[in-house]
């Protein structure tokens, strides 16, 4: 059987109704479940659930790439020019038994189109944010408190999203390509944030925390280390290097094992490949592993201090006592996927405690601010507000 083109537009408005389907189903439970009592209010329960969706879709993203279904439709945006595997049964069924261990077969080919379907509805939730805060804006008018610029900037960030994901696929897994996706979904979780906190706080007539200059230096500094660890931890997965290192706390029982950093970090190249088209070498791969392993202990040591730091003011013990937790599940989850072999329960916690961390870490610069004086009085934060 040939090979089915990569780009097969075909299926796309029935790929879209699908997606479309499943945002009416959300919208019409946030409409009939909770029946809004004005469009403020609309808008900020739909946004926390496009919130929630987009978590989901990130943790699906991570069990598609984790289960390596990631080409078990090796077309886009249907499969093998079909809206679902149903109708590309025999082409599947040709492709599984001509390779039974490759990358296609009908339950790798069901967990990818089903990622496809989740993308696509939350692609029509965002639509729909957008519009209804355009039309907020307008029917308010300009100085009202109206921001329809983050759903607008949402929608667009999705929009490329998509095509990453497209790109994903035709270009076969390159490892750049699924990192810039992850890292992507991840920034949806960032702006959608941002959006559901400024909402739930005007909706309960709250105000930003203030907080030193210090602890602001502090949050911001976990945060950019953070996106670089998240970072790592997607060229890790995607190059498949996190058996690289089986035992803890040594790497192939040694403190420096032998590694090819040039090789490692050779970022635009193919999946297993290095750019001069050999195959990546073991040292290359224990590289990747090897820098992840050491950003996580800065990364879990600036997660400390920030939580003790946040401790310290009432409107913010909440997130800190969430730092602490995540930091504590993400090292015991990287440390089983490290001595358990990948198993996929770690994984996928791993993956979910990233993309928790990195809410909670924009939920509390979302949520504070520096303000003019603090005090700190026995290791309590006291804001002086008559500055």
């Amino acid at each position: 059987m040939n090979a089915p083109s990569l780009v097969d537009l075909s299926p796309l408005w029935q790929v879209l109704l699908v997606g479309a389907l499943l945002a009416a189903a959300v919208l019409c439970w946030v409409w009939r479940g909770h029946q809004p009592r004005s469009q403020s209010d609309w808008l900020r329960v739909l946004t926390l659930l496009t919130l929630f969706f987009t978590f989901d879709l990130v943790l699906f993203g991570a069990f598609t790439r984790l289960t390596d279904s990631g080409l078990g439709c090796p077309d886009w945006p249907g499969c093998y020019g079909s809206a679902s595997p149903v109708g590309a049964q025999a082409a599947i069924h040709a492709a599984q038994s001509t390779l039974p261990s490759g990358p296609v077969t009908h339950g790798k080919a069901w967990v990818e189109m089903v990622h496809r379907y989740m993308a696509t509805g939350v692609g029509g939730l965002i639509l729909v944010l957008a519009i209804t805060s355009w039309r907020r804006w307008a029917a308010a008018g300009t100085g009202k408190g109206i921001e329809p610029w983050w759903p607008t900037l949402t929608l667009v960030w999705v929009c490329i999203q998509g095509a990453f994901g497209a790109l994903t696929v035709t270009m076969k897994l390159f490892p750049a390509i699924v990192t810039l996706h992850l890292l992507g979904g991840l920034m949806l979780l960032v702006l959608l944030c941002v959006q559901a906190e400024g909402l739930v706080r005007r909706q309960r007539g709250g105000a930003r925390v203030l907080i030193d200059p210090v602890t602001r230096i502090v949050l911001l500094a976990a945060c950019g280390l953070l996106g670089v660890q998240v970072a790592l931890g997607g060229w890790v997965s995607t190059n498949y290097a996190v058996l690289a290192c089986s035992d803890f706390p040594m790497c192939q029982n040694s403190w420096w094992p032998e590694m090819h950093f040039n090789l490692g970090f050779q970022l635009w190249r193919e999946l297993g490949m290095t750019q001069d088209g050999a195959h990546i070498t073991f040292a290359a791969l224990t590289a990747i592993h090897f820098v992840h392993r050491l950003m996580a202990v800065a990364v879990l040591l600036a997660l400390g201090l920030l939580a003790v730091r946040l401790h310290a003011f009432a409107g913010l013990r909440l997130q800190a006592r969430w730092v602490a937790a995540l930091a504590l599940m993400q090292l015991a989850t990287g440390l089983g996927n490290v001595v358990l072999g990948w198993p996929l329960a770690a994984a996928l916690m791993h993956t979910g405690g990233a993309a928790a961390l990195v809410l909670v870490l924009t939920w509390t610069v979302a949520a504070s601010r520096v303000g003019a004086r603090v005090a700190r009085v026995s290791g309590l934060a006291r804001m002086d507000l008559s500055a």
